[in-house]
């Protein structure tokens, strides 16, 4: 494939200052294609074209920009299997996982579309006689948006929508390796009528582009998912620039397994959050916390299902688990490995396997214990500790003993347990005999500690982060 995809500015497709090339992580040697690179001077057209569109924009009638988030949506929905197809080989989930991220960025653009028509506010009385209070929120101008490479359509859907629901004009910045998804979600939105540098799109070097984006003071926040290292330099970044942030940095996230646990249940949890889309889920269960007594025979069961998995190319249907997503993250994940079996780790598993393409057998690491850096650092791969505790008080004091607090989970059958665990467990969201990884579109999502900082993304909360309150008071005389 020769030609260019090029970024998206002020409703113009343009060339860039060098060219990224997009390969597949289970075939490299399938070019997906290639795609510029944006430098300083394009970043800066793209908030220019943004802050000159932004006002109209924010004026129109809020039927104008709900038809198209929800004209986007539809769009999404209608080319659903092609788009996951495209999302498979450019990140290298299965084929089923990205068919629910692409309905999933469907459903959000179409809960959005009904968002801009529900943006409300408050009336409060006043205690001065003759005087009304009014709460609105207005659009902050123009937000910058970094996203990952690990939901390349969904991360850009969540935080799009809800900014250009609310009046913002937006410039996107997705992850280096993964722009092909952002690239179409930019064809979709001219498509469904967006106006002219409402909607701006700027690919390439992160360490570039977000710099632009955090120092340019025509850009009123910066919302970014990914590491926590990159979390902090941005806050620094905003903080220095009085920009509001808001940040998604991960997690190391625990799954508490009872003696008293449905064994087949929660072996299916585990397995499916600890290893499904390769691990590479801010949300995933990388800490398996067992009480003693369920301890061996879960360890067993699991263990048998893991060397089952069948890994493979994700685009045909009986793989189970993809690829890493590139050589640089498959090395980091295999330097885990060595890690562990360096801390005193039982490890099953973890090796690369021996076959084009960035392949890792998922990892049990038995024996582990909280204190281990494998057990503390986000891995981001098919890598999963097993903690073994013998009660719930000593289960639920591991789970929080983490500097991360996004997702955590409980597989039990005591009503007391469940209750107790969500009330006390320190993360943002709380799953009871479920996956740590999963929700649904249209409620917050977020996490606590070094996980997040800032207003919940997803569901009508997000409108927090990409609004200002304004308190008006009127006098009649």
């Amino acid at each position: 494939m020769s030609q260019i995809q090029q970024n998206f500015v002020a409703g113009r497709w343009q060339a860039g200052d060098g060219v990224t090339e997009n390969r597949n992580p289970a075939r490299p040697d399938d070019l997906i294609g290639l795609y510029a690179k944006a430098g300083r001077e394009t970043v800066d057209a793209a908030i220019s074209a943004a802050a000159e569109a932004q006002p109209a924009w924010a004026a129109a009638s809020p039927q104008i920009r709900s038809d198209v988030l929800s004209r986007a949506g539809d769009i999404i929905l209608a080319r659903r299997e092609e788009i996951a197809r495209l999302l498979t080989r450019e990140e290298g989930k299965t084929l089923p996982e990205a068919l629910g991220e692409v309905t999933r960025a469907g459903h959000i653009f179409q809960f959005f579309g009904g968002e801009a028509l529900r943006l409300g506010g408050q009336k409060i009385a006043s205690t001065r006689a003759g005087c009304e209070g009014d709460v609105t929120r207005e659009p902050l101008g123009v937000v910058g948006l970094i996203t990952p490479w690990n939901f390349p359509i969904a991360i850009p859907a969540w935080k799009s929508a809800p900014a250009l629901a609310a009046g913002n004009a937006v410039v996107l910045k997705p992850a280096e390796l993964t722009p092909a998804c952002a690239h179409v979600l930019a064809m979709i939105l001219e498509e469904a009528g967006c106006p002219a540098g409402v909607f701006n799109l700027v690919m390439g070097s992160g360490s570039e582009i977000g710099s632009a984006l955090v120092e340019d003071p025509r850009i009123a926040a910066i919302s970014f998912t990914g590491s926590e290292r990159v979390g902090r330099v941005i806050a620094r970044g905003c903080a220095e620039g009085m920009k509001k942030v808001q940040l998604e940095m991960g997690g190391k996230n625990p799954m508490v397994v009872l003696d008293d646990a449905d064994l087949d249940l929660a072996v299916d949890a585990c397995l499916n959050g600890a290893f499904y889309a390769t691990g590479q889920r801010c949300t995933a269960s990388s800490r398996l916390i067992v009480q003693s007594g369920i301890h061996d025979a879960f360890v067993e069961r699991l263990e048998a299902r893991r060397a089952a998995l069948v890994l493979g190319d994700p685009l045909e249907p009986q793989t189970q688990i993809g690829p890493v997503v590139s050589e640089a993250q498959l090395q980091a994940n295999l330097d885990y490995v060595r890690l562990a079996e360096d801390e005193g780790c039982d490890v099953l598993g973890g090796a690369r396997l021996d076959r084009p393409g960035h392949f890792q057998a998922p990892a049990l690491f038995l024996c582990a214990t909280n204190d281990m850096r494998s057990s503390r650092e986000e891995i981001f791969g098919p890598c999963a500790s097993v903690i073994k505790v013998a009660d719930f008080d000593e289960a639920l004091d591991a789970a929080n003993d983490t500097r991360f607090g996004l997702s955590s989970g409980i597989c039990t059958g005591s009503l007391k347990h469940a209750t107790a665990f969500r009330q006390k467990s320190q993360a943002g969201m709380v799953m009871v005999n479920l996956p740590t990884a999963g929700v649904d579109h249209h409620v917050p999502f977020g996490g606590r500690k070094a996980s997040s900082l800032g207003s919940r993304e997803q569901g009508p909360m997000a409108m927090e982060f990409y609004t200002a309150v304004k308190t008006a008071y009127s006098f009649a005389g």
